[in-house]
């Protein structure tokens, strides 16, 4: 079904394959009459020719973007804005799409959620942006329907802001990356490598594109096969996939922890923009005659079978055959490994889903920028036309990722069909996929055609004793099990008639309730201010020496971003930072926020002169012994501030307030064997965070859960771009650790020594 390359691979034409070998100069002297250079192979892949497109640097080894658009959502524009307003902002440069698909509903907060909506457009009329009101799209719909185009290049604060199917390289990042680009200037990457996904094949009846991603993220993630790397889709395969079906393979890209990705571009692509009014948007994108990936995911399309990711990753997956043939099977490793991640806290009770040897689910929810999608929905109701869900505990929702697709299955009748068979409709909203929409009941098990099914993303507290669980499936066989009343089925065990009918566009819908105010600025317009939308505190810059206290320990494999800062209820309070950050770690280590202010309380009396031993006693015993190693060691000049541990944090979201909490909280330092993902480290950086790296195993560190680390010379070393740094751990006989820095261009040890980014651009 799906292999991997060993090492690189050269596309030839584009479909002759020649993996690095023994015999790759052979076999390309013999297709080329000659052997090119793998740089410049790597210049013939489309994203080269996209990113070259768009790069200013000079450098070919560290490009500097400017992107052609921007897109949010309201859980992070508003940060975005007033980081940007706070750093000199008078108007949009570039189209900046402001959508409003992730609080819609609001669990808490009384008008917090409108205000927020109200600052929107306000902020699109004062500095000439697009603003979509509620309801009417989910942010990555919208940006297909309206923005992408071949080519061209999109940047948004939303880890899956994934274009590529649309021949558009778009890039999910913090907020900050945003902002860099509202201020003129540029996101900064060494020149990355790239993959080919090379399909051959085509899928059979009842597979969808969900199926396809999910096995691509089996073979990917656990290896970190493509992580930071531009994924490439090529090959025979691609004509056999309409435009709806590569979109949905795509949106999920992101959970491979991949850059970006793009596809190359056909008479379906053309088809696609024409029908959206942009037909100028289309141009032909293919790799060039010899084009070199750093690796090759070959998928053969006919081998994919329905497939399901259980809880709590969508690289945790199995053929939905092999769940219904051996459940208890599947369930017990699932409730191993999910006893591992919660800790104890809480049991998932998945096993007493089995009764008479199947799987009975309680939910199935089609949605968001992954499921609701115009033929995910169209097939689903094939599938259920004639038939119902049944009076029992399954309940079915589906949300049209837009208005116009709702539009055309109300025309169509489809829309008709599902609320026959007992399913319920929705207006575009985000809220499934991160915990606000459809919770279901505790020891619930949802299946979703959504994108993610980390712990809490249907919604549950584990905190407060209440836990459910999320897999991932095709909106197709989550039909086929709503039709079977809740047991799990695969689509391909129906004999059903899919119809494909043919999707109207309707931009008048866009038209009268969209505001499109790009390019025309209105300076004269006040923003409107909600009373929970605040200014982010008073960062200070970086000093000489810091001393760091480790306030919470996570030896997880992997450290989601959702557990870093909830989503869900907690993003009433995406506006207010002091707010939102009595959120922090929450469920995932409740005594975070206490220990992290106790060491802010230090730290403010350090910058009051007054005696920070009174704060916290244990530092005194701390800077004791460092003072004994370093007696030219000034405590008062020393910054005083908490870290966290994580073995691998930062996989998921790319919400900025995973990190911006953190140092809300008084957070000077990241320590981790290594980060999830660039964007997380990005927003590390870009808050004024040393991202650290500690190579000692995890299990054998030399410091751990309360200990002080001593910086010396913290400072300098960014200044001069050192990669690596030695720590006292001072509470452990001052035991010298070495962390690494990594590589950090010009820009980002600026902010690191301003002390944020904010304060980087008012230095300017």
């Amino acid at each position: 079904m799906i292999r991997l390359s060993k090492a690189g691979a050269w596309l030839i034409g584009g479909r002759t394959v020649i993996e690095e070998g023994e015999e790759t100069a052979a076999k390309l002297s013999q297709a080329l009459g000659c052997v090119p250079e793998k740089e410049e192979g790597r210049e013939e892949t489309i994203a080269y020719r996209i990113l070259r497109a768009h790069d200013t640097s000079e450098d070919p080894k560290q490009m500097r973007i400017r992107f052609d658009s921007l897109t949010s959502h309201d859980i992070t524009y508003v940060g975005i804005i007033q980081t940007a307003r706070a750093s000199g902002l008078t108007e949009f440069p570039m189209p900046y799409v402001l959508t409003n698909c992730h609080n819609s509903l609001c669990a808490v907060g009384g008008t917090i959620n409108e205000d927020d909506h109200v600052f929107g457009l306000s902020a699109a009329k004062k500095y000439g942006g697009i603003y979509v009101p509620p309801h009417q799209a989910v942010i990555h719909q919208f940006a297909r329907e309206m923005l992408a185009g071949c080519g061209r290049m999109v940047l948004g604060s939303d880890s899956h802001t994934r274009y590529g199917a649309l021949g558009t390289l778009a890039v999910g990042e913090g907020g900050p990356e945003l902002v860099k680009q509202l201020l003129g200037r540029t996101w900064d990457i060494a020149a990355p490598q790239v993959v080919a996904v090379y399909l051959t094949g085509e899928p059979v009846r009842g597979v969808g594109p969900q199926d396809v991603a999910l096995a691509i993220i089996g073979a990917v993630f656990e290896s970190g096969y493509v992580n930071n790397k531009i994924l490439e889709f090529v090959g025979p395969g691609v004509e056999k996939l309409s435009a709806d079906f590569r979109i949905g393979v795509d949106v999920m890209t992101t959970e491979t922890t991949c850059l970006s990705s793009v596809w190359q571009t056909d008479g379906v692509t053309e088809a696609f923009l024409a029908l959206h009014g942009r037909a100028d948007a289309y141009a032909p994108l293919a790799p060039g005659q010899a084009a070199y990936y750093d690796g090759m995911v070959c998928v053969d399309l006919s081998a994919v079978r329905p497939m399901i990711a259980m809880p709590f990753h969508p690289s945790n997956v199995y053929t939905i055959e092999e769940v219904c043939a051996h459940p208890a099977d599947v369930l017990a490793a699932v409730e191993e490994k999910a006893a591992a991640s919660l800790g104890g806290r809480a049991s998932l009770e998945l096993l007493k889903k089995v009764r008479d040897g199947r799987l009975w689910t309680d939910q199935g929810v089609i949605a968001g920028c992954a499921g609701g999608g115009f033929e995910n929905l169209c097939a689903a109701a094939d599938i259920l036309r004639g038939r119902e869900i049944g009076t029992g505990a399954f309940a079915l929702s589906v949300y049209p990722a837009s208005q116009p697709i709702l539009m055309e299955l109300v025309k169509n009748g489809r829309i008709a069909d599902l609320i026959a068979a007992g399913a319920t409709v929705r207006t575009a909203f985000c809220g499934p996929c991160f915990g606000a929409g459809d919770v279901p009941a505790n020891h619930g098990f949802s299946v979703r055609h959504s994108t993610r099914n980390f712990p809490n993303r249907e919604g549950s507290k584990i905190q407060s004793g209440q836990i459910a669980s999320v897999a991932l499936m095709d909106a197709r066989s989550i039909a086929a099990t709503a039709a079977a009343h809740g047991a799990l089925t695969p689509a391909t065990a129906l004999d059903t008639e899919f119809t494909g009918p043919v999707y109207h566009f309707d931009s008048s819908l866009y038209e009268k309730r969209v505001y499109f105010g790009a390019g025309r600025p209105r300076p004269e317009e006040e923003l409107v201010m909600g009373p929970n939308i605040k200014d982010w505190p008073e960062q200070v810059p970086l000093t000489q020496d810091v001393m760091i206290r480790i306030v919470s320990e996570i030896h997880d494999p992997v450290t989601t971003t959702d557990e870093l800062i909830p989503s869900g209820e907690t993003s009433s309070y995406r506006s207010n930072p002091l707010g939102l950050a009595e959120f922090t770690l929450s469920r995932r280590d409740p005594e975070y926020v206490g220990r992290a202010k106790a060491v802010q309380r230090a730290e403010a009396a350090r910058r009051e002169g007054a005696c920070m031993g009174e704060a916290m006693p244990e530092l005194r015993d701390a800077f004791h012994a460092v003072k004994a190693a370093f007696p030219e060691l000034r405590a008062h000049d020393t910054g005083i501030g908490s870290a966290v541990y994580a073995v691998r944090p930062g996989d998921g979201s790319a919400r900025e307030q995973a990190a911006s909490c953190q140092r809300v909280l008084g957070g000077l330092a990241n320590v981790a064997a290594g980060y999830a993902t660039k964007r997380y480290r990005s927003n590390l950086i870009n808050w004024g965070m040393l991202p650290l790296v500690c190579d000692t195993d995890h299990e054998a560190l030399p410091f751990g859960l309360g200990d002080f680390l001593f910086l010396p010379g913290i400072r300098a070393a960014v200044e001069s771009g050192a990669e690596t740094v030695t720590a006292y751990v001072a509470s452990r006989g001052m035991t010298p650790v070495e962390l690494k820095l990594g590589a950090l261009t010009p820009d980002e040890r600026k902010i690191l020594l301003a002390g944020c980014l904010i304060n980087f651009y008012k230095g300017l």
